[in-house]
């Protein structure tokens, strides 16, 4: 039994229960085993007098009427004697019956007496048969015997069940007085057979060797029963065997065992004189020892009663003691250390968490006061609690001291953050000015390469603001297609190239939540092109759905166990404490801070055949109608619009969105010029009012240098490298050009990113 987790209430109800369970068990056995036999005393009284004397009555009966029932199947007539016998048997045992059947001897008998009465009164419940079977001669004079002989043992069996008396020398003293009762029943044998064959005139076939028996058996019995008498009682039978009639039955006995056929000069008077005498005084000599024991019992029982209740009044006092000094020793173990333990809950549960969210809202803690001396003895409960005053106050300055620290790092990422936000947009400022001044086209491009870099170093430092629990600053004053803002996320990730959008149903996104956005759907891009492999495409797509806006990104890697996924989805659906331990999964808590403060939830999905698929359900009041085209509805008076325009037009696809097969190529798209540019040719306007200009070089254009024909020296590794991508480019341009013949109408190529706005474009 595991009782570690056991209120300590019932632990110390335990150690109370249990000693005092054992104690006050052992007291009942205790008084239990003494009571009883101080009973067994008491109903030996009423043993004696509800079975002996009725059932002693019932033995004499039977003996006389067995002598009787033996000497008329001898002769040829009824004996006139026999039914006046039978007459007085039958009331001695209907008294017996009613002595049986009462409560009062049923209760003082134990189970082994119990089923002894029960066979004597089946026994007895044969008389009226064997009578029947005895008048009707069915039986001999052996068979008479027999019956009445089985009924007197089954008397003297139960009475033999009453010598169960706790005392020993009470107990033998009964056990002898029963075996003188069986010498007595023997000697009436006896004299039932003689007084057969006396009144046939000769021994019937082995009534001769069953008389000598039953005579011997008679002698050995009376001897054994003797020596278990007390000294005194032994006395007074030897008196009685010097008697007359003794010796003289004693003589009578052996001239009959002598005898091989019956003596023709037996004196049959003296016999009788003699056998009546001696069964007589044998019985009386019964009663008188039966009436003694019953006496000596009485005065034993009531002293052991008397020890009894002394013992028992003193043992029960013994476990009042201990039951109420347990009580009173665990109730106040118990109270003091519910008073520790409810300190410790208090502190872990309430003080500590309001003095960490006060002290992250800037207010001021005092240590003593929130964590006060707390006093519960001086024991080692009391250490124990003295121990928890120190650990309260180490715990509330480590909390006071960690809220310290960590506002300090956040004001140090925040104050790094906006150093790099300032850096970044001063870069990007620089890279518009160039990029309107150069004319030449693979310096453009390469402008255009370092301006995606500083979009996504401008995306880290916006990291590092979210992570000091600040908002990135970056905001749009109009709404923005949801198109754009998927853009202008994309453009924000290294393999854009990597990238497909399929269809996005139109759609605006408020202009407040515009940054958040991007900065959430470039988190998740980023994490799919990361965590697929190289040559597999990440779709996205957006659509509208009851509620809000939803936009799924899917890639093609190995996907997430089902135990990860479920551990991401938790950290994504509310906005966690930024724990440096988990900065491997630094997107997911940028995206559930980004997530958390416009209500957008976010779910991680398995796709199908294989990989992740990333849900974002932007809420319905974020979500407006997809503002109209043109300079005078784009809005884009900013710098901030004209960036957001210049990111947008990262995979130059029209805003109408037909179902395309294909997918879009930005390393196929042709790189457009700033607009204002001479030496760029536009071409008609496309399906979203925006004029596509083709890369060219313009007559104004500075000449470039002339590479020295000096080769460089190449490893072979390089060399392979080299070679792979030359293999891959021949390939990729094949592929193309295969789609494009086998397509019927095929669209414009798309260009290269233009981070410009829409103003810029159209200036």
């Amino acid at each position: 039994m595991n009782t570690r987790d056991w209120p300590i209430r019932a632990k110390l109800t335990a150690l109370v229960v249990g000693p005092v369970t054992g104690l006050l068990a052992l007291w009942i056995f205790a008084t239990t085993l003494t009571f009883g036999p101080a009973l067994d005393l008491l109903a030996a009284r009423t043993l004696l007098y509800d079975l002996g004397r009725p059932g002693e009555s019932v033995v004499a009966e039977l003996q006389r009427e067995r002598r009787l029932s033996v000497v008329q199947l001898a002769g040829d007539t009824a004996l006139p004697a026999l039914a006046e016998q039978r007459t007085r048997t039958d009331q001695a045992v209907a008294e017996l019956r009613r002595r049986v059947d009462g409560e009062k001897l049923r209760d003082a008998a134990d189970d082994l007496l119990d089923t002894r009465l029960d066979q004597l009164v089946s026994a007895l419940d044969a008389l009226p048969a064997g009578r029947g079977f005895i008048d009707s001669r069915k039986v001999d004079r052996a068979g008479a015997v027999g019956l009445y002989s089985g009924m007197i043992g089954s008397a003297f069996q139960a009475f033999s069940g009453m010598a169960t008396l706790p005392d020993a020398e009470l107990n033998r003293e009964a056990l002898a007085l029963t075996g003188l009762g069986r010498s007595r029943e023997l000697l009436g044998q006896a004299d039932a057979l003689l007084a057969g064959a006396v009144t046939a005139g000769r021994y019937a076939e082995g009534e001769q060797e069953q008389l000598v028996r039953t005579i011997e058996n008679q002698r050995f019995l009376a001897e054994n029963a003797v020596a278990d008498l007390p000294p005194a009682e032994r006395a007074g039978y030897q008196r009685l065997t010097e008697g007359e009639a003794f010796v003289r039955l004693r003589a009578l006995q052996d001239t009959l065992v002598r005898a091989r056929d019956l003596p023709a000069g037996l004196d049959v008077r003296a016999w009788e004189t003699s056998y009546a005498s001696v069964s007589q005084g044998l019985r009386d000599f019964e009663l008188r020892g039966a009436d003694t024991l019953a006496e000596r019992s009485v005065p034993m029982a009531v002293r052991i009663l008397v020890r009894l209740a002394a013992a028992g009044v003193l043992g029960l006092l013994a476990i009042v003691v201990c039951v109420l000094v347990a009580l009173r020793v665990g109730r106040s173990l118990d109270r003091r250390l519910t008073g520790v333990r409810t300190a410790a809950l208090e502190m872990a549960e309430h003080r500590l968490p309001d003095v960490v969210a006060r002290l992250r809202r800037g207010e001021e803690v005092d240590v003593a006061r929130e964590a006060p001396e707390l006093d519960h003895g001086g024991d080692e409960i009391g250490q124990v609690g003295r121990a928890f005053n120190e650990v309260r106050r180490t715990a509330v300055q480590a909390a006071v001291d960690e809220v310290t620290l960590r506002r300090g790092l956040n004001e140090v990422f925040l104050n790094v953050a906006r150093r790099s936000q300032g850096l970044v947009h001063r870069q990007l400022a620089l890279l518009d000015r160039l990029e309107r001044r150069t004319e030449d086209p693979d310096e453009l491009a390469g402008l255009f390469q370092v301006d995606h870099l500083a979009t996504r170093l401008r995306r880290h430092a916006e990291d590092l603001v979210i992570l000091a629990g600040a908002a990135p600053g970056r905001g749009w004053r109009n709404p923005v297609a949801a198109v754009d803002v998927v853009r202008g996320a994309i453009s924000e990730v290294e393999s854009y190239d990597r990238v497909d959008v399929g269809e996005v149903q139109p759609a605006g996104v408020l202009g407040r939540a515009v940054g958040d956005v991007i900065h959430l759907l470039a988190e998740l891009i980023e994490n799919a092109t990361v965590f697929s492999p190289p040559g597999t495409r990440v779709d996205v797509t957006g659509r509208s759905v009851p509620g809000g806006y939803t936009i799924e990104i899917t890639d093609r890697g190995l996907g997430m166990s089902p135990t990860a996924l479920a551990e991401a989805n938790r950290k994504l659906s509310r906005a966690p404490e930024f724990d440096p331990a988990g900065s491997a999964r630094l997107g997911h808590f940028v995206v559930a801070r980004l997530a958390a403060r416009h209500g957008v939830r976010v779910e991680l999905r398995p796709a199908v055949p294989g990989g992740t698929t990333a849900v974002v359900l932007v809420p319905s009041d974020l979500i407006t109608d997809e503002p109209a085209l043109g300079p005078a509805a784009d809005g884009a008076t900013g710098p901030d619009d004209r960036r957001m325009a210049k990111v947008t037009r990262l995979t130059t696809v029209p805003r109408t969105r037909p179902a395309r097969p294909g997918r879009d190529r930005p390393e196929s798209a042709v790189l457009p010029l700033p607009a204002g540019r001479t030496s760029s040719v536009e071409t008609p306007a496309d399906g979203d009012g925006l004029p596509r200009r083709v890369r060219r070089r313009g007559p104004v254009a500075r000449p470039r240098p002339v590479a020295v024909d000096n080769p460089a020296y190449r490893t072979p590794e390089e060399a392979r490298r080299a070679m792979s991508a030359l293999q891959a480019g021949t390939a990729r341009g094949r592929r193309d050009g295969a789609r494009r013949a086998a397509e019927p109408s095929p669209p414009e190529p798309p260009a290269a990113p233009d981070h410009r706005t829409a103003t810029e474009r159209d200036a």
